[in-house]
């Protein structure tokens, strides 16, 4: 092992660890500001309370995000500085676009979502809360779209040795990135849909031991069926969308495809595996193509061609982990989706949840998350050995003064930071989830007094 592999596995370790946050950031933004509105519309009581309860586990997966993030912007000078030379004119622009524009939004509104619960008129507050969520979403454009210029580069040139953008419309529009942009999102959502699903599948357990027909069980089975639509919605966006992705690896990224399919030679009318010793010929082909005859790239052709291309070399990434990644993304993703299809069919008169689903729910927490990190492994794992395809390899990006010591020391305080943080997260969300909205200050409303519509208002100890 040397330097190259720890700094690869230093990334790795400390980019997967901050995406389990994102996700669940850009879902559950969105649900909590829905609730908000809920009880902005209804006046009913219920939706304030679970606002108030998943507004609080939103606000502790933010913060968590925004330090491991922080963590993202020192490896890129102290471990992949040619990486950084190359692409920082091209990249300059939509990440200050990000910080200045959606992260700005993001954070700004939401401190004073935090704090304007008995300070802001009704209709402001709640304005609040859905900037900071349209600030999250377009938070994940800009970083998406400089992730897909890595993959799919465009509107640049080459001067000097470093890629220097003359087109950020081209950029922006990347078609990688109009494509990746509503898979990731949508996949957000599901990791969101199914983070929710669990929480109150635990809470209807708790409540199914005290009481099933109280009105916290009610208010718990009402928020499920939302949580259940979102997903679902979500499940047909991430799979169409996933579709258009596939057709685009064929075109831009062959190596990815063939790797995720374990194709190794080309093929006419590939087939296509939906479960082992099953096969449909020609579909690989249509999926990939829209012609069922259509010829599918294998690895090891691919490899002549890249020889060929940009000489000497390995051009595979690494065949079993995107193989297996690509599986695992598809059928835990589906596994969650399903779930919510089965939510829907099982509660569909709205007047109980079977203790089964609840169960079920509780229980499938890790499908979204681990297929959600799959996902990650297959689109940046799958693009390597280059680092800015066709154009950066990622030996060629690693910091050429770092010692291998220096590497193993910023890797094993990064763990162990990361280890701890972890369980920190842990720890406050499972003491939040087991105490319930009743336990995080009062029961929602301030009985001494009313706003102007005569809704209650929130008690000045609710504070994050």
């Amino acid at each position: 092992m040397d330097v190259l592999d720890l700094a690869r596995w230093q990334f790795g370790i400390t980019t997967v660890y901050h995406f389990l946050f994102v996700p669940l950031t850009i879902g559950l933004g969105v649900f909590v500001a829905a609730l908000q509105t809920a009880w902005h519309r209804t006046g009913k009581e219920q939706y304030l309370r679970l606002t108030k309860f998943f507004g609080k586990l939103f606000l502790i997966n933010f913060a968590m995000g925004v330090v491991t993030g922080i963590v993202q912007e020192f490896q890129f000078g102290m471990n992949w500085s040619e990486y950084s030379i190359f692409v920082g004119d091209v990249f300059g622009a939509p990440l200050a676009m990000e910080a200045l524009l959606a992260f700005f939004l993001e954070s700004t509104f939401l401190g004073l979502w935090i704090f304007g619960w008995d300070k802001l008129p009704k209709r402001v507050h709640l304005a609040t809360i859905w900037a900071a969520a349209i600030g999250s979403n377009l938070s994940a454009y800009f970083i998406l779209a400089a992730n897909s210029w890595m993959k799919h580069p465009v509107g640049y040139v080459v001067e000097d040795g470093k890629a220097r953008m003359n087109d950020l419309w081209a950029v922006l529009t990347n078609s990688t990135a109009l494509a990746q942009v509503p898979h990731v999102v949508s996949g957000s959502f599901v990791v969101a849909g199914g983070f929710i699903l669990a929480v109150i599948g635990y809470r209807l357990m708790r409540e199914r031991r005290k009481d099933p027909g109280s009105a916290d069980a009610a208010m718990w089975r009402s928020s499920m069926r939302g949580a259940l639509v979102m997903t679902a919605i979500a499940g047909v966006i991430v799979a169409v969308s996933g579709d258009v992705s596939a057709k685009l690896l064929h075109e831009q990224q062959p190596m990815k495809l063939a790797a995720a399919e374990g194709l190794e030679r080309d093929t006419r009318g590939a087939g296509f595996s939906p479960v082992p010793g099953v096969e449909i010929p020609g579909m690989l082909s249509f999926l990939a193509t829209n012609d069922a005859n259509a010829t599918v790239a294998g690895v090891e052709d691919l490899q002549k061609r890249f020889e060929q291309q940009f000489g000497p070399g390995d051009y595979r990434p690494n065949l079993p982990v995107i193989y297996w990644s690509f599986r695992v993304m598809i059928g835990f993703g589906l596994a969650t989706v399903g779930l919510s299809l089965l939510g829907l069919w099982a509660t569909r008169k709205r007047r109980r949840v079977p203790g089964w689903f609840a169960r079920a729910c509780f229980y499938a927490l890790p499908l979204p998350i681990l297929s959600v990190i799959a996902g990650w492994l297959l689109a940046e794992m799958g693009r390597q050995p280059w680092v800015v395809y066709g154009e950066l390899l990622t030996a060629a990006s690693v910091s050429p003064g770092v010692t291998f010591a220096e590497v193993a020391i910023s890797l094993t305080i990064f763990t162990l930071l990361y280890g701890v943080l972890a369980v920190a997260e842990g720890v406050l969300l499972a003491r939040y989830i087991r105490k319930g909205p009743d336990e995080l200050g009062g029961d929602g409303a301030d009985h001494d007094g009313r706003d102007e519509a005569g809704g209650a208002r929130l008690q000045p100890t609710f504070m994050y």
